[in-house]
């Protein structure tokens, strides 16, 4: 990463810039922008997220917002209501509040004496989410969004559920969000009333997990914020960018399929983060392309993006799976947008273990994975809440020896593929609720195997998400199950190895039963997208070396702890992954603050019983200054029966070492088709 000190327009920092809205709440913000903005005017950059700019992502911020103020932007960074420092009570993700109130920030934006009255958005992840719902509330100053690991979608293709199966990832965040909705402004910040407003907070505080899981099914609660309602009422200009590893990166082609407006697209080999810290693969320089999409569009300088290919994607090849340290190849290839047109997919069927060129004779295969199936799985997205510990995936062999895999012989040439491989079914499940799960993997020379893409299928779901139905035991399904878009290159010497398997823990949460199922191999295939030299273009190098704007100075006190293990009681046959993070201390220097976060997340299940399985997650996070001292304390568990998902939270606050609120909630929530 290279660290600019100097940029074409010196630039100020207002912190703790307070915004008024109209029911007389006022929002906490932190300003860059150039010196000289007063007497020329700029556009602004807003990026408006619940993670605290005071201590919370100003490491983060000091990287990227002054880099944009430094090339002439106003760059404004904002905790929305009921976070950090902005006064009001945040009570779950994405409610209409949220995004009336960016309406109004938008609003006092333009009418600043130093911004021209254009407005940009940019974010990752809940940013991303909310500079794609605001812009399809239409507000008149929103010229342009870069909107990053987002989706249109939030059922189908968010945390919280994959083909109408639970993500623990969704438990995972939603004690994040828990945790983070409870913590207290600032009192050096916001003076006497600190404490007031953290009571309001603390008692306002529900478990959005809760409401989340009382709606299994896509319905109203998700449809609120999922913009592919209506793609229509996005009009201006849509950046959307992600990575292969990410959760996420589905959306982008829908959004570039469905959009009507100027938009473009980027997808690399990242996870769940901005592409100057890419990783795994190469990091860009981000910073020097997001600026010829916002001086395209909020100054009106011809760039160049809009004549170049609407979507840059790096075609991945020779990854190797690594639970800390993935490896992945490739290089960068242009289309002209999506869907391409494309002319052939390959075609494989399931035979013997074999993926063959020709079909079979009809034979029948059992598909009864031990509930431990999934443990290389990794998380469904690496990395999303920030940390740095062994999220990814891990080799497949093990997983692939828990199913039922079909492979194809060593290839004799490279084979390319672009978009979502498809599996064509015919299976029977023994129990009335039942889930599937496919994975595609390229098996080196070596006989490591990593997975390139996959789905999660839950049967019930089998006509859509919005009205499941109980699954006929016995009955014969015939079912297109696509897979996650994917962009990759099989080397000559590798074999492609397809996995299936009926439990895929802990990424997801087991069917209430024990379940077989019965797949008819001669009549199940395998699709695979061919990739043609016709239909993309080849990029070479087309980005910079990545570069940031200076570091916040900060000092750790102490060093970072992160831990994920294993742990198989096998005469109980139990497992239990534990994974521990320990931020810790760490000062930020500038306001005599210091702040420490740890979490725990342990996922536990034993064989032969899927009502076993139980998660058990923890946050705290501290904060001091002086002889101050506020913490917070909560915890989560989700267990099951057959009929019923139970969640049982806990939150305690403390100030000084003195226990200053306490609750507790225990919900019973019934299960619907999961």
């Amino acid at each position: 990463m290279i660290i600019r000190d100097e940029f074409p327009r010196p630039v100020r920092e207002v912190e703790n810039l307070r915004i008024p809205l109209s029911d007389g709440t006022r929002l906490t913000a932190r300003l860059w922008l150039p010196e000289d903005a007063e007497r020329d005017p700029v556009p602004a950059i807003i990026e408006y997220i619940p993670y605290r700019q005071h201590d919370g992502t100003a490491t983060l911020d000091a990287l990227t917002h002054p880099f944009f103020a430094g090339h002439g932007y106003a760059a404004l960074r904002v905790d929305i209501r009921g976070s950090g420092n902005s006064e009001g009570v945040l009570r779950d993700e994405y409610l209409k509040q949220e995004q009336d109130d960016a309406l109004e920030v938008l609003a006092w934006l333009a009418k600043q004496p130093w911004c021209t009255g254009n407005v940009g958005m940019i974010g990752i992840s809940w940013g991303g989410f909310a500079a794609l719902q605001i812009a399809a509330r239409r507000p008149p100053e929103l010229k342009a969004i870069i909107t990053c690991c987002s989706t249109d979608d939030r059922y189908a293709d968010d945390v919280h559920w994959m083909g109408g199966c639970f993500l623990n990832d969704g438990i995972s965040w939603g004690t994040g969000l828990f945790g983070g909705i409870c913590r207290p402004p600032d009192p050096a910040v916001v003076g006497e009333q600190w404490k007031g407003q953290w009571l309001a907070r603390l008692k306002a505080t529900e478990v959005p997990l809760v409401s989340w899981l009382k709606h299994q099914r896509r319905d109203d609660f998700w449809r609120h914020g999922s913009i592919c309602e209506d793609y229509a009422d996005i009009e201006c200009a849509v950046y959307a960018v992600g990575g292969w590893t990410d959760g996420y990166s589905n959306a982008i082609f829908r959004l570039m399929q469905h959009l009507q407006g100027p938009r473009r697209a980027l997808i690399g080999p990242w996870t769940h983060v901005y592409p100057h810290f890419g990783e795994p693969g190469p990091a860009i320089g981000f910073l020097q392309d997001a600026l010829r999409w916002w001086d395209r569009w909020l100054k009106g300088i011809d760039t160049g993006v809009d004549r170049e290919p609407m979507i840059q994607m790096w075609m991945q090849e020779a990854l190797r799976a690594h639970p800390s340290e993935p490896q992945v190849g490739g290089r960068w290839l242009g289309a002209p947008g999506w869907p391409l047109n494309q002319g052939s997919t390959k075609e494989f069927w399931l035979d013997q273990g074999r993926l063959s060129p020709t079909p079979g004779p009809q034979r029948h295969h059992e598909i009864r994975s031990p509930l431990t199936c999934g443990l290389g799985g990794g998380e469904w997205c690496p990395r999303d809440a920030g940390g740095t510990g062994p999220e990814y995936q891990f080799d497949q062999r093990e997983d692939d020896g828990r199913s039922l895999c079909f492979e194809t012989e060593p290839l004799t040439e490279r084979l390319e593929i672009i978009g979502a491989p498809t599996l064509s079914i015919t299976l029977s499940a023994d129990q009335p609720v039942a889930m599937l799960a496919v994975r595609l993997s390229d098996v080196a020379s070596d006989g490591t195997s990593s997975r390139i893409t996959f789905g999660l299928f839950n049967l019930c779901h089998r006509d859509g998400h919005a009205e499941p139905k109980a699954i006929v035991p016995g009955d014969s399904m015939s079912l297109t199950l696509p897979l996650k878009l994917v962009a990759y290159a099989f080397l000559p010497g590798h074999r492609i190895r397809l996995a299936l398997s009926n439990t895929y823990w802990p990424m997801a949460w087991p069917s209430p039963r024990d379940t077989t199922l019965s797949l008819a191999a001669g009549e199940t295939s395998l699709a695979l997208p061919l990739s043609h030299s016709g239909q993309v273009t080849e990029l070479g190098e087309p980005f910079e070396a990545a570069e940031c704007s200076p570091p916040l100075p900060t000092t750790m006190l102490d060093d970072e702890k992160i831990q994920r293990t294993i742990n198989h009681d096998v005469g109980r046959g139990t497992v239990t992954i534990v994974h521990q993070e320990d931020s810790g201390p760490v000062s930020f220097d500038g306001i005599g603050l210091v702040v420490q976060r740890t979490m725990s997340e342990s996922f536990r299940i034993t064989e032969g019983e899927s009502t076993s399985a139980n998660t058990h997650m923890t946050r705290t996070a501290e904060m001091r200054r002086g002889d101050w001292c506020a913490k917070t304390e909560n915890t989560l568990e989700v267990t099951c029966d057959e009929a019923n998902f139970t969640v049982s939270a806990q939150l305690d606050a403390f100030e000084n070492g003195e226990r200053i609120f306490s609750r507790s909630w225990d919900d019973t929530i019934p299960r619907d088709h999961v």
